[in-house]
């Protein structure tokens, strides 16, 4: 896969992207803390500037990808993004705090154009055989960021404070956008579009997930996992508290243990990407992980929540592998920026909702009762796989004697 030009450059550019990214938010987080008096309110504000683009402008950056040439689209976002923190650092310098919020905004914003055009990419360039491999490093490399991210934004922070913080941030974003520029030339997009405008072209995207049985299973899909993810996230601190009977402090070790395990997962999922289909991936992933997420909500042994955590982590990159295949594997290449941009909100709205009612579901039930809830949603999704899965074994047993 390192031999492909474009896997080698988007990959590399994504890892100063990711160290850009968690240097920012922790260094954002803290110093707004630190400054507010941690202070509730602001602090919150910060989550709502990196996550509202993605609502606000997932499936506009999307068929503006489609539109634009995404090689030329994706320089000038991480140029605009690092041009972006610099003016945000001289706002910093002068006192202004509030400026983080915006760049914040501003850079998250751009992200929703950037990312549709390396699916485009991916789609025109890396051969069918490759792509579930692709997909799965990328999402191992996410995992790595999960990892390392919040010690490395943490550390930069504390030994050199908010300036050399987003300096560094800057340099990242400039530096994967110069990594981006020594690209091939884009090829010439097709006109056969532009007289329908913007408007029709994004309500042509949103008919065309709508008309297609693969891209709709898997907005299912995508929105109960959404959902079952939004439900636990904000409860693992009571797995802790409650079941375990340790103090909050322990919560960093079973999130290490859970995200080194993603590590390994994602490195299996790339060996073995050519020989297992994606829709089982998807499937395997979440009937695991529903097991997994209600065994955890029932444990009272740390070695046995540890032991969940590290199986649950081990095959999380099976889904997040298995559904972005089928998304480019299903999407005609004219409309991937509008199919990426439109699916990926559908799961954060859904996983948003999900932990909006989770405090109130516990309270109403009970903890275990909340993670049940989560893993019956998660089999829901896998249900829900089913008839793709079925489709293309169906497909698989024709095809040699058709």
């Amino acid at each position: 896969m390192f031999a492909n030009r474009y896997v080698r450059t988007i990959i590399l550019s994504r890892v100063l992207l990711q160290l850009g990214i968690w240097i920012r938010n922790y260094a954002v987080l803290l110093y707004v803390s630190e400054l507010t008096h941690n202070n509730p309110v602001d602090v919150s504000l910060i989550s709502v500037a990196e996550f509202a683009p993605i609502f606000l402008l997932g499936l506009i950056g999307g068929t503006f990808a489609d539109r634009w040439r995404p090689k030329r689209t994706m320089v000038w976002s991480d140029l605009l993004s690092g041009l972006s923190v610099v003016a945000v650092l001289l706002a910093v310098m002068n006192g202004g705090w509030v400026a983080l919020l915006i760049g914040s905004f501003v850079s998250a914003s751009l992200s929703q154009f950037s990312q549709p055009s390396a699916m485009k990419l991916y789609k025109r360039h890396v051969p069918a055989e490759q792509l579930q491999g692709v997909m799965a490093m990328s999402q191992t490399l996410v995992a790595i960021f999960m990892v390392l991210g919040p010690a490395i934004g943490t550390f930069i922070f504390l030994k050199f404070g908010i300036n050399v913080s987003l300096i560094l941030t800057a340099v990242m974003f400039l530096g994967s956008s110069f990594i981006l520029s020594t690209l091939p030339r884009d090829e010439e997009e097709p006109k056969t579009r532009e007289a329908g405008g913007f408007i029709k072209e994004l309500t042509d995207g949103l008919r065309y997930i709508g008309s297609n049985k693969s891209l709709r299973t898997l907005s299912m899909t995508f929105s109960a996992v959404g959902l079952a993810s939004g439900l636990t996230q904000p409860l693992q601190i009571f797995l802790v508290i409650e079941n375990l009977g340790r103090d909050k402090q322990f919560l960093q070790w079973l999130v290490m243990a859970n995200g080194a395990a993603m590590l390994v997962g994602g490195a299996a999922i790339i060996a073995v990407a050519k020989k297992v289909k994606p829709q089982l991936l998807l499937l395997v992933g979440l009937l695991v992980n529903a097991i997994c997420t209600v065994g955890m909500g029932a444990s009272k042994q740390i070695w046995l929540t540890i032991v969940l955590l590290v199986i649950s982590g081990l095959f999380y990159p099976c889904i997040q592998g298995g559904i972005q295949t089928l998304l480019v594997r299903n999407t005609e290449g004219a409309f991937i920026g509008r199919v990426s941009g439109a699916i990926t909100p559908i799961f954060m709205g859904m996983m948003v909702v999900g932990m909006f009612i989770s405090g109130y579901l516990k309270d109403t039930f009970s903890l275990l009762g909340v993670f049940t809830a989560s893993g019956v949603f998660v089999v829901i999704g896998a249900l829900l796989l089913l008839p793709i899965v079925v489709k293309k074994r169906s497909k698989a047993e024709v095809g040699p004697t058709a």
